[in-house]
Order: structure tokens, then sequence, then C-alpha cells
């Protein structure tokens, strides 16, 4: 694939589809104080666990691709939510004081 495409995720999926992948994309829908990435970020994952992209970065991208790949088999979208004052945030490493809400869903 062009090394043009690197810079734009949705096309990255539209690559990887055409090539017969199953993806799933994750789009930032909503932050609250400080966040890594800001609304409309994306971050794309096939079902071999290949992504491109970024919704927020460290753990809690890993928690969005393990979450990406149930999508991917399940065809069932899933909203997901990092914050400080949520267990799970500390827990994949989202420890800036601010929230994020991310919308995963299968596409293609």
């Amino acid at each position: 694939m062009s090394e043009q495409f690197h810079d734009d995720p949705l096309k990255v999926a539209e690559g990887w589809m055409s090539e017969g992948r199953k993806v799933a994309v994750a789009t930032v829908v909503e932050t609250w104080g400080s966040a890594p990435r800001p609304v409309g970020s994306h971050l794309v994952i096939d079902q071999d666990s290949n992504f491109e992209g970024s919704v927020s970065g460290g753990c809690v991208e890993g928690a969005v691709i393990a979450d990406a790949l149930e999508v991917i088999v399940s065809g069932e979208p899933k909203m997901l939510e990092f914050g400080v004052a949520d267990e799970t945030a500390w827990r994949v490493g989202l420890s800036c004081g601010g929230r994020i809400r991310v919308y995963v869903e299968r596409v293609g």
C-alpha cells in the first residue's frame, strides 16, 4: 500500500477492506478535560490486530484494540469510556486528568 495512506486511517481501512480484511473503526466521539487526541480522531484495526491511527495512546489504545477485535467478530458496536475517575482508566494508563469516549464499529 502506498505510504500516502498512512496519514489517513480511514483510507487505510478502505484499502484493507478492498484486500478482504475484516475491519473495525474506533472514533473519539467526546472528550472532557485533558485528552491526548481530539474528537474525530480514528484508529482502524483489522482482524489480525494490525492498526493505524490513534485515539489516545499507550495502554488505552491496547484496550480499544482488544474491544475492536470483539466488535469485528460480533458485529455489535461498543461505546467505550476511559477517565481518571474510572478504575479502568488507571489500569490502562489514562491518568492525564481527562476522559474520552470512543465508539467502535465494524465497517464493510
